[in-house]
C-alpha cells in the first residue's frame, strides 16, 4: 500500500523523530501538515516549522507548516481545518509533540508538570478530536501515538511526572482505538525499544556518548511506515515497539539502524527490557 496522495497531521515534527516521519510518508507523495511552535531558530536545536516543510516538499510531498500550541484547543481545529481545507481531507493523524523532563517529584515544580502533561496529554486529545471528523469515512485512516507500552512494573513507575505524561498518551490512544473501532479508523502507539539520536538525547541524556549508544531516527520512521499501511480495520488497539514491527514487515538486520555501525551497545529506552526483540538473532 502507498500513502501517495494521503495527508498527514503531524504535531513537532520540526526536527527529529517528527521530521523522519514526514520525510518517510512524503517520500510516497503524501500531504503532510505540520503543527509546531517553532517558527524561529532555536540556539540549541536545529530546525523550524518551515526549515520542515522545505525538507518534506524535497522528499517529494506536499507540505502545510503551521505555527501553533497543541495545547491550544481553538489553535489545534483551525490548523486542522485549514490542513483538510488544503488538501481534501485527512487519512493520517501522529501525535508527536511531547516534552521532556526525567527529574524525581521532588524536583518537578507544577509549571514543568502542567507543561508536560499539557503538551502529551491534552495535546493528544486535542489534536486527535479535530482530526477525526475529517477521518471518519476515508479509506484507511490510521491515528499514530508515539507513546510506550504501559507497563505497570515497580521500576517502570517513575519517573512520577514524565510517566503519568507518556503513559496519558498511551490511554488516550488505546480508548480512541475502542471509541472508533466500529467506524475503521485505526489508532496505536509505538514507541522505540532504544534511544533514538535526536537533538534531546543530546542535549538531555548524555550527550556526544548516548548518541552513540542510540539507533537512528529511520527505526522510528520506517517502524510508522509499516503500521500507516496496515489495514486499518484489521490492526488497531495495539501498543508496538519499532523494532518488533520492522522485524515483522521482513526487516532482518537492525543494525543498520545503529548509529555506531556494528556496535551492539545501546542504550535501552525507557519502558523496555532489551534493545532487540526476544529471540532476535541478526547483527
Amino acid at each position: 500500500m502507498s500513502l501517495h496522495g494521503k495527508t498527514m497531521f503531524i504535531s513537532g515534527a520540526s526536527r527529529g523523530i517528527g521530521l523522519a516521519i514526514a520525510k518517510r510518508v512524503a517520500a510516497d507523495g503524501a500531504n503532510v501538515a505540520l503543527l509546531a511552535k517553532t517558527a524561529e531558530p532555536h540556539p540549541k536545536l536545529p530546525g523550524t516549522v518551515y526549515t520542515a516543510a522545505k525538507e518534506i516538499e524535497e522528499a517529494g510531498g506536499q507540505a502545510l507548516p503551521i505555527v501553533g500550541d497543541v495545547r491550544d484547543g481553538d489553535a489545534v481545529h483551525a490548523a486542522v481545518a485549514a490542513a483538510a481545507a488544503q488538501f481534501g481531507g485527512i487519512d493520517i493523524c501522529v501525535n508527536n509533540a511531547s516534552a521532556i523532563n526525567l527529574s524525581p517529584i521532588l524536583d518537578v515544580p507544577l509549571k514543568r508538570f502542567d507543561l508536560m502533561n499539557g503538551i502529551q496529554v491534552r495535546g493528544t486529545y486535542a489534536v486527535s478530536q479535530a482530526c477525526l471528523p475529517h477521518m471518519i469515512g476515508r479509506d484507511n485512516p490510521h491515528i499514530l501515538t508515539l507513546s510506550p507500552p504501559i507497563r505497570l512494573e515497580h521500576k517502570w513507575l517513575r519517573p512520577t511526572a514524565y510517566m503519568m505524561a507518556k503513559y496519558g498518551m498511551t490511554l488516550c490512544a488505546l480508548g480512541i482505538a475502542e471509541e472508533l473501532r466500529d467506524a475503521g479508523v485505526a489508532s496505536n502507539t509505538l514507541w522505540p525499544r532504544t534511544s533514538v539520536a535526536t537533538a534531546a538525547v543530546q542535549n538531555l541524556l548524555g550527550g556526544d556518548e548516548s548518541m552513540r549508544q542510540s539507533r537512528k531516527p529511520e527505526v522510528y520512521s520506517d517502524a510508522a511506515y509499516a503500521v500507516l499501511t496496515r489495514p486499518a480495520r484489521e490492526f488497531t488497539g495495539n501498543t508496538l515497539l519499532c523494532e518488533d514491527v520492522l522485524l515483522e514487515s521482513g526487516i532482518t538486520d537492525l543494525s543498520v539502524y545503529n548509529c555506531t555501525p556494528g556496535s551492539q551497545d545501546l542504550r535501552v529506552d525507557l519502558w523496555v527490557d532489551s534493545a532487540n526483540p526476544p529471540g532476535y538473532t541478526g547483527p
